[in-house]
């Protein structure tokens, strides 16, 4: 080698060397839901967010899971790159060692901690609008469609017993996807389902045929023990007014295994991507800052930072 070919290669070294090794990606692994769900969906979607916000550096393989019982109870073999999808009662449910995790008691689910807040699974009561139903009194003498097992389905009629109706209320159950057929041929006053608004199913039948919303007042949702929810006038068509119903909030976790600066980058980049977000699906638009006051337990450390730089409320037992 001669004497300027050795130069340069000098040269070229000092330079990487000054530079630095190149950023290594985060990668982070997520459990959400099954792959036929829209929670599954919204994984790819955050996914994608994260990828985009920052600039390559956050890197997410979205896994399919039979539900968040299973996501919480993957956290004993999980590392301090996994993140998961659950409603708080369940987290709650699990530190507590009650329900379904009475005989799974494990020091591992006092370490979950929560990142922020994603759309909340929204009950939906839609109705023909010709059957003239606006409240639940008014299904007196209906039928409604209800896909049996599914969670919407439970939800439905304890709601119908809650509220007086048992016997008064006749239930078809049928697989939701024959829900707009039914509806149109008069089989049907109704169908409930549960979804992120706006449901996607919801938006396609209301765009084909004109229906109404069940609301409740403040007696009923509190009967229910579920938080209360609002649809905005204008969410479907023929919507005009707000819509109070009930809700199960969802939340991204992690546990105290990932590191703080890793949790501040999450949390950061997805309340800066979710204006985006709403461009793709509109169910983004129902997360703000007002559905932290759903998270019970505590924050990661990393999320909090950026919580308390930003100015969300925090409430004392999230600390």
């Amino acid at each position: 080698m001669n004497l300027p070919t050795r130069l340069l290669g000098i040269c070229i070294a000092s330079v990487l060397l000054a530079a630095g090794p190149a950023a290594a990606d985060i990668q982070i692994s997520l459990k959400s839901a099954k792959s036929s769900s829209s929670y599954y969906k919204m994984g790819e979607q955050l996914a994608q967010a994260l990828k985009t916000g920052s600039n390559g550096e956050i890197v997410v393989t979205v896994a399919e899971s039979t539900g968040s019982v299973q996501n919480i109870l993957d956290i004993e073999n999980a590392s301090d790159d996994y993140i998961f999808t659950s409603p708080p009662i369940l987290v709650s449910l699990s530190q507590q060692g009650k329900a379904m995790f009475a005989d799974k008691d494990s020091d591992d689910f006092h370490t979950i901690r929560a990142l922020f807040p994603i759309p909340s699974l929204t009950m939906h009561f839609v109705m023909a609008q010709e059957s003239g139903s606006l409240t639940f009194s008014d299904l007196d003498g209906k039928s409604l469609l209800m896909d049996n097992g599914t969670f919407a389905s439970r939800e439905g009629a304890k709601y119908i017993n809650l509220f007086g109706l048992e016997g008064k209320v006749t239930i078809v159950d049928a697989e939701l996807s024959g829900a707009e057929k039914a509806l149109k041929s008069g089989k049907v006053d109704g169908f409930v389902t549960a979804g992120s608004w706006p449901a996607p199913m919801v938006l396609e039948v209301a765009m084909e045929t004109s229906v109404n919303l069940l609301t409740m007042d403040g007696e009923e949702v509190k009967k229910t023990k579920r938080t209360p929810m609002v649809i905005p006038g204008g969410t479907y068509p023929g919507q005009d007014d707000d819509v109070t119903t009930t809700s199960v909030p969802m939340v991204v976790y992690t546990t105290t295994e990932m590191d703080d600066d890793t949790a501040y980058l999450l949390t950061k980049t997805f309340w800066e991507q979710k204006k985006d977000m709403i461009k793709s699906a509109a169910w983004w638009e129902g997360v703000d800052d007002r559905l932290m006051a759903n998270i019970t337990g505590r924050l990661h450390d990393g999320a909090l930072k950026f919580y308390k730089e930003v100015g969300f409320p925090i409430a004392e037992d999230q600390k």
